[in-house]
């Protein structure tokens, strides 16, 4: 027994450290914007919002202080059911174009948020949708960027990077770097011309294909998803289609969870779409590398009993993946002009060992919360 489960670490060891280095490819592959002309697209930023009363002022300054006509530009903010001021605080700039959207739905739902977007882009006048979250913030020429560079690409779906900022711990600066390895993944994916995973904080989609995609359809039982799975619709027909801006200017900013309890439920709530996915190779996929952090974990766990030999394939294994996520994320910190965070990373590949084998299954059983409601 002990030989086989030495064998089958060495054998994924190996296997996760190819993909590794074919994402580190996919990253190297997409070309970064310059010379980009003026927009001429009209958008409509949509934000779906709940009890975000002490962030969506800021988001809302960020947006309408942006380098871009203003004349093509729209923001749609739909309140989730707030029990708090969000709904007041976003009437206060109704007069500089801001729309409200309130909902109010009788009957109990799993994905208010996707219900939310459909119901913006519905009465939308954009010819591009541009999701992103209510406790963002962006540069002057977030939108300018991510749109001069969907028009030059001739994208159908874009995505764009965000980041962690403005970090008050520790806990959340290892957040950070946990983070920029997760956008990362998903812009090397588009980069190899497999999409695999987006961001909804800074999501750009012609309005057209949503609706010739069918929208949410499909999708609409999952609570979460209006990101990755709709990525996915889109990825079965037009994977060429769809890019990923790759500029310091394009970046959003938000936060990290400030505890060990909002930053497990939200996990599980990302994990919950892994067995979600139709193309089964995505799943398999992820399946592979649960199981390859499942295998480390046990044979650590078996070594600190005073099994020698699986210690030395543990070692091995750990150490080839803490080098090829060194080769991996070594550019994305550059990108994010974030090098320091770099120091992080043996802590981070092995605190990633343990909760990737428990998130893996807690996000895929039972309920968890979500804004203050019990979803799955």
């Amino acid at each position: 027994m002990i030989q086989i489960l030495n064998y089958l670490l060495i054998i994924f060891a190996c296997v996760y450290a190819i993909l590794v280095l074919w994402m580190r490819r996919g990253w190297g592959l997409i070309p970064v914007p310059n010379n980009l002309a003026l927009p001429t697209k009209s958008i409509s930023v949509i934000i779906a919002a709940r009890n975000e009363e002490l962030n969506i002022r800021r988001t809302i300054e960020s947006i309408i202080g942006q380098h871009y006509p203003t004349a093509l530009l729209e923001l749609i903010i739909i309140d989730d059911h707030s029990d708090d001021n969000t709904s007041l605080i976003v009437k206060e700039y109704a007069e500089q174009g801001v729309k409200l959207i309130q909902l109010n739905e009788n009957g109990r739902l799993n994905s208010y948020k996707k219900l939310a977007i459909s119901r913006a882009i519905e009465c939308c006048q954009g010819e591009i949708i541009i999701t992103t979250d209510a406790d963002c913030r962006m540069g002057p020429n977030w939108l300018a960027t991510v749109i001069g560079t969907f028009e030059k690409e001739d994208a159908y779906l874009q995505s764009s990077p965000v980041l962690y900022s403005e970090e008050k711990s520790f806990f959340e600066r290892l957040q950070t770097l946990e983070f920029l390895y997760l956008i990362g993944l998903g812009a090397a994916g588009i980069g190899n011309k497999k999409p695999t995973t987006c961001n909804g904080a800074n999501l750009a989609y012609r309005k057209d294909i949503f609706k010739q995609m069918g929208g949410f359809k499909g999708i609409d039982e999952l609570a979460s998803g209006d990101d990755e799975l709709f990525l996915h619709k889109v990825a079965e027909q037009y994977p060429e289609r769809i890019t990923f801006c790759k500029s310091k200017e394009a970046v959003v900013y938000t936060d990290a969870k400030p505890d060990l309890k909002s930053f497990i439920s939200q996990r599980r709530r990302w994990a919950s779409k892994s067995t979600k996915y139709k193309n089964k190779g995505v799943i398999a996929l992820g399946i592979s590398i649960w199981f390859f952090n499942l295998l480390i974990l046990v044979a650590s766990v078996l070594a600190v009993c005073g099994v020698k030999f699986v210690a030395w394939v543990a070692l091995f294994a750990l150490l080839l993946k803490m080098t090829v996520e060194f080769l991996f994320i070594q550019p994305l910190t550059t990108f994010a002009h974030r090098k320091e965070l770099l120091l992080y990373l043996p802590l981070l590949s092995f605190a990633h060992v343990v909760y990737l084998a428990y998130i893996g299954i807690l996000g895929n059983v039972g309920k968890y919360d979500w804004k203050g409601r019990q979803v799955k």
